[in-house]
């Protein structure tokens, strides 16, 4: 299985998409592991989101949809419902 995820950062109003076959350690990874990369700067992260998939060509796929305009539309109707009013 692999899962498309989204990440937010309540202190900078940021959201990450990525995907994985592992999301604990990958989100391990966003908040306490990693020692370079974009997300780093934006700790906490919390996950806002999330899909499954079977195949990694179907989870990129949908990765890239929820990157577009309207994904990220997506995405960000999500927080401010899930995180009272925070918007991008």
């Amino acid at each position: 299985m692999f899962t498309v995820y989204v990440l937010f950062s309540q202190n900078h109003r940021q959201i990450y998409i990525g995907y994985t076959s592992d999301l604990h350690n990958r989100f391990l990874s966003h908040n306490e592991l990693a020692i370079k990369g974009h997300t780093l700067k934006y700790r906490p992260w919390v996950i806002a989101y999330t899909e499954e998939f079977v195949t990694k060509t179907e989870a990129i796929k949908r990765e890239k949809q929820l990157k577009t305009a309207n994904g990220r539309k997506f995405i960000w109707d999500i927080i401010k419902e899930k995180y009272n009013g925070s918007d991008g």
